[in-house]
This record gives C-alpha cells, sequence and structure tokens, in this order.
C-alpha cells in the first residue's frame, strides 16, 4: 500500500517573534486605515498598494531564494506570516498565486532567464499573476482542457478560453495549461504550461460577477495570441505533471480554513462580552480549526523537506473548506437577529461559502486524490 503521513510538528521559538512581528504590522496598519477587514481577503481584497508594503517588510517571496530576489526562508516562516494575515482579514489577493503557486512552479521548472525576470518581480509586489486550469463545460476534470497551442515561428499561436480565473482583471500574467500536442482523448500527455501576458493581443477578459455585484472572477479568451518560445514554462508536454506538483501548494495552506478567520475573531470577541451565547459549537469549531492548522503545517513540513504532498494537500483542502462552510451556518445560527458589523460579516461569508468546495478543486475530485495516496483504489 502507498500512504501518507502528516507528521506533527514542533514550533521553532523563532516563529513566536515573527508572530509578534507580523501582528504589529498588522496594528500598525490598521490604525492608519491602510486598509479595512475582509472576508476571503486572500480571494477578494486586491490592493497592491498592501502587497508591495508586505513585499518591503521581506514577507512575498520568502521561500524564493535570494539570488532570485526573494528572503530564502523556510516554508514554516511563510506559513506564519501567512497564518497572521488571514486571521487579520488583510487584502493580499494582488500577490498570493504568483507566491503561493507560480514562484515554486517557477523555481522548480522555469529557465534561468524567467527565474532572472519574474522572480524578483513576485518578491517585489510588482508581478501579479492569474491561474489558467479550469474551462467550460470542465467541471473539476482538468485534464479536459481544450484550450491550444500550436507551435508557431518562434513560439505559439493560443486558442481557447479559461473560466473562473480569480483577479485576471487585475494581473500582469497568467499561467495557462493549454494543450501542444496530440488530442484530447490523450488525456494527461501532451499538455503544457504557458506563461501568458494578460495585455497582449487576443487576449479578453469578461467578467463574471458574483450575486452581489462583486468582480472577483473572470472568463479569459484567447484568440490566435502569440505567445513567444521563451515563455514556455518546463518541458513541452509535461504540463499535467507539472500542474498536479503546483496543487500541492495550491490546496495545503491555511487560506482553505482561514478565508473566514475574521469571521471565527468577531464570533470570539462576542461571545467574551456576552453580546451573543457561547455556544458549544463554537469551540468545538476552535478546535476543527486548530487540528486544521497542525495538518496545514505538516503539509508545510513535507514541502520544505522537497516530499510529494499532493494526497495529504488534497485532505487539508477537503477538510479545512467544509469546515469553512458549516462554520458560515452555525455563525449564521448563532448570532440570530443581531445586526452590526458580526451581522455584515455573516452574510459576506456566506455569499463567499460556494465556491470554497469548488476552487482548486470539488470535495468529489479531492476524495479521489486522498484514496489514490492511500493506496484505496
Amino acid at each position: 500500500m502507498t500512504a501518507f503521513t502528516l507528521s506533527a510538528v514542533a514550533p521553532d521559538p523563532s516563529w513566536r517573534d515573527l508572530r509578534s512581528h507580523v501582528r504589529g504590522f498588522i496594528a500598525d496598519e490598521l490604525a492608519a486605515q491602510r486598509f479595512t477587514p475582509v472576508i476571503d481577503g486572500w480571494l477578494t481584497g486586491w490592493s497592491e498598494t498592501f502587497s508591495r508594503a508586505l513585499a518591503g517588510q521581506g514577507w512575498i517571496g520568502m521561500t524564493i531564494p535570494r539570488q532570485y530576489g526573494g528572503q530564502g526562508r523556510s516554508h514554516f516562516e511563510r506559513f506564519v506570516v501567512t497564518e497572521e494575515l488571514l486571521v487579520a482579514g488583510a487584502p493580499v489577493a494582488a500577490h498570493w498565486i504568483a507566491d503561493r503557486q507560480v514562484a515554486p512552479s517557477l523555481m522548480r521548472y522555469g529557465t534561468e532567464e524567467q527565474k532572472n525576470e519574474l522572480l524578483p518581480a513576485i518578491a517585489a509586489g510588482r508581478c501579479t499573476f492569474a491561474i489558467g486550469m479550469s474551462e467550460p463545460d470542465s467541471g473539476s476534470d482538468l485534464a479536459s482542457v481544450r484550450t491550444r497551442a500550436v507551435p508557431v515561428d518562434g513560439g505559439w499561436r493560443l486558442n481557447g478560453t479559461k473560466v473562473w480565473t480569480s483577479g485576471a482583471h487585475h494581473a500582469n500574467k497568467i499561467l495557462v495549461l493549454a494543450r501542444t500536442s496530440g488530442s484530447h482523448a490523450d488525456r494527461h500527455r501532451g499538455l503544457s504550461q504557458l506563461i501568458v501576458d494578460l495585455r497582449a493581443p487576443g487576449v479578453n477578459i469578461v467578467p463574471i460577477e458574483s450575486l452581489d455585484g462583486g468582480h472577483h472572477f473572470n472568463e479569459v479568451v484567447f484568440t490566435d495570441c502569440r505567445v513567444p518560445a521563451a515563455d514556455l514554462l518546463g518541458v513541452e508536454g509535461e504540463g499535467w505533471q507539472q500542474v498536479t506538483a503546483e496543487l500541492g501548494y495550491e490546496r495545503s495552506g491555511p487560506e482553505r480554513f482561514l478565508s473566514v478567520a475574521l469571521l471565527v475573531r468577531l464570533l470570539i470577541e462576542h461571545a467574551a462580552s456576552g453580546a451573543v451565547s457561547a455556544d458549544p459549537v463554537l469551540g468545538q469549531f476552535v478546535a476543527r480549526l486548530h487540528g486544521l492548522h497542525q495538518m496545514s503545517l505538516s503539509v508545510a513540513a513535507a514541502l520544505e523537506r522537497g516530499e510529494n504532498a499532493d494526497a495529504a494537500a488534497a485532505m487539508v483542502k477537503m477538510l479545512g473548506t467544509s469546515t469553512e462552510g458549516d462554520l458560515v451556518q452555525a455563525a449564521d445560527y448563532i448570532i440570530g437577529s443581531m445586526g452590526g458589523p458580526l451581522r455584515d460579516a455573516v452574510a459576506r461569508a456566506t455569499l463567499q461559502r460556494p465556491g470554497f468546495t469548488l476552487r482548486g478543486g470539488t470535495n468529489e475530485v479531492l476524495a479521489g486524490v486522498v484514496a489514490r495516496g492511500l493506496g484505496l483504489r
């Protein structure tokens, strides 16, 4: 049987100092009214100004080697900073995708030219990315992509459509999974990743508005878009292997269970003041979040060791986003008819809730990933 383990991670004393530093920075930013805390801030809170302020602290590109403009720090240290930003409801969407998954992919598969051009810009908060994976009518079947790039003189001609592309209307570039050889029936073979300028000719970005009129998602249509040969990431035809490795970073982070951390904090504050009943259900959720914290931290340990963490990451994502949804429902019940900031937070979390278990792969798909990791199928 092939299995995976989630090992306990002992906290390093230096993490406490780092947490204190981040909390002090956030307190100063809030006092200066430089940002307003938001639910699901890693998706909805786009502020390039705030991201560059974080970059000035060395908190973007923390795991990027110093030779490429990063900090050369550990996945654990990045985890600490990430948690604190999420709990604060900070607007971190601008740098999130570039820092979370594009930078590790560049470090692993990129050419020296790509690393030297893009990694310092990501670490400085100057280069933002969207991810072009999902497509219309494909659901969570990532291997069914129909976007195709055909070789032409000097590069590729890209045609196709990507959907649910978070932040594409703001971002500088998009990392696109496309078929570059073979046929649709080949599934995992013949796929490649291309780095595409979102302002290039042949790129059309169509807004997808949320029920409340918010604009975070987009449909991105490529029509005879020319992509230079130098913007192929990794090896032609090996995009599937690259993407599955990348998903370990996308699925395992604390954003998969702390998207509504701001709501939890408000609930605890109101319970402490007696404004809402200290329902034991709240304590149960705090315990679940603590368990998820430990699981996610153990995946960070596996990534630090360079190990494959696909199945463990899928488990974190599946359990984490389910917990988020349950928490929003419970919060709505706990506060009853109460108004004010807590009601506003519950309303915002309710609007975001449908996306929790969809983005990054549905629970049904993730259950299959976990089962294969356990050798059950």
